[in-house]
């Protein structure tokens, strides 16, 4: 029985409205049947091409809590699993986000795993095979997961370097599910969704995502992601000139090289 100022706790993880998603590749289906059958799954892919959204799009439809923790140097074992904290005269236990997530059947989303500390992916080992228990340390407790509990992460594999990296122990571990950019009609829909633009402007945008994409290999770390070209075609919408917003929007956000930054706006001027 879930103790009613824990109900509150989950209850705010519940997402109310459908996000919009636009299916790429049968990912959809993949992530229902590894739900079904209690198997994590590791998301891969680059920023901003629709990981985290697809996340709470399948939270809402398989009608389960999403708890997504951002994940960075300084994330510890116990951010994740709780601790004693002091209250009045008492020292109290306060659950951290997996353990109300294996409490609970949440699905707790670790959003770029590799760049929490490595005791943290040590924690959700026996998580992500057949035991699926969390041991809490602090309490001399192993808790069993809840029928409904998924744990899902995401990483960049771009970015990853020998020192941040995921252990094959760790990989082995999940399910993945490759991301890419959308296909031109694809992402032609989600910018002219998400902007609030005409099929026209979204598609002139998307056009101009890709041919900057191209250029990561001539100097560009990192392709513009779509959540960027969304962020273009709301600018525009709100009547800011095309060239200015994809300034700011695309050149100026994925690259600090001036050079860089007027190639992408020589390929914004032709094609508005």
């Amino acid at each position: 029985m879930i103790h009613p100022g824990r109900e509150r706790d989950i209850g705010q993880y519940r997402i109310e409205r459908e996000p919009f998603y636009a299916e790429v590749r049968g990912e959809v289906g993949l992530f229902s049947i590894a739900a079904r059958n209690k198997m994590p799954v590791m998301l891969k892919g680059p920023t901003g091409c629709g990981k985290t959204r697809f996340v709470q799009h399948m939270a809402y439809r398989l009608e389960r809590p999403l708890i997504t923790v951002a994940c960075h140097e300084d994330l510890t074992a116990s951010d994740l699993v709780g601790r004693y904290l002091l209250k009045g005269q008492e020292t109290v236990w306060m659950d951290g986000p997996l353990t109300l997530g294996v409490k609970h059947g949440a699905i707790v989303y670790l959003d770029e795993v590799v760049e929490a500390r490595k005791d943290t992916t040590v924690i959700i080992h026996p998580l992500s095979d057949d035991r699926r228990v969390l041991p809490i340390e602090k309490k001399g407790q192993i808790l069993e997961a809840a029928d409904d509990f998924m744990l899902v992460i995401s990483y960049n594999p771009g970015y990853q370097s020998v020192l941040k990296d995921l252990k094959q122990s760790t990989k082995q571990r999940f399910m993945a599910i490759e991301f890419e950019y959308p296909s031109p009609e694809i992402e032609t829909t989600v910018v002219e969704r998400e902007a609030g633009v005409n099929q026209a402007l979204a598609g002139s945008l998307v056009k101009l995502g890709g041919k900057v994409r191209n250029l990561k290999n001539h100097g560009l770390e990192e392709g513009v992601s779509t959540r960027l070209l969304i962020y273009a075609g709301t600018l525009i919408r709100q009547g800011v000139p095309a060239e200015r917003a994809c300034d700011v929007a695309i050149a100026r956000p994925i690259t600090d090289d001036p050079d860089m930054q007027r190639s992408i706006l020589e390929l914004a001027k032709a094609i508005f």
